[in-house]
């Protein structure tokens, strides 16, 4: 069985508030383009230290609710030693050891293999930098 390894970068401009963002089309149009019926793995990475990527349901108040939580767990105020930016932009540093900016899930016959209510999303709580890159590669 021949592998090959396809990579592809996203821009995603996320705004002046906190963002859950929805990449799953994005993914799928990436992978009709690249994979070609195979199988394989997908990975998804967003190559900044203050955004992750996150697996969730997107459309019925989960991405609200996310940003909620994470707003319990992280509050913007200024209890952070880093800080520059917006106050409390050292809680945007943290988020990805809670939300991991990156993800790999299977695709089986050039498709994602998600869950029924699964969606990609980019969360990013960082007001002050409103242009993200995400990279998305195959291997298969």
């Amino acid at each position: 069985m021949s592998t090959a390894f396809t990579t592809r970068t996203l821009e995603i401009t996320t705004g002046t508030t906190e963002t859950v963002a929805d990449l799953t089309t994005d993914c799928a149009t990436f992978l009709q383009e690249v994979a070609d019926g195979r199988d394989g793995l997908l990975n998804i990475f967003v190559p900044h230290a203050t955004a992750g990527i996150a697996l969730l349901e997107t459309g019925a108040g989960s991405d609200e609710d996310l940003l909620a939580a994470l707003h319990d767990l992280l509050p913007a105020d200024n209890r952070w030693r880093h800080r520059h930016g917006t106050p409390g932009h050292g809680r945007d540093h943290v988020l990805p050891a809670l939300v991991p900016p990156h993800a790999t899930l299977p695709v089986i016959s050039g498709r994602l293999a998600l869950g029924t209510w699964q969606s990609i999303c980019l969360v990013d709580t960082n007001v002050d930098n409103p242009e993200r890159t995400v990279r998305l590669s195959f291997l298969g």
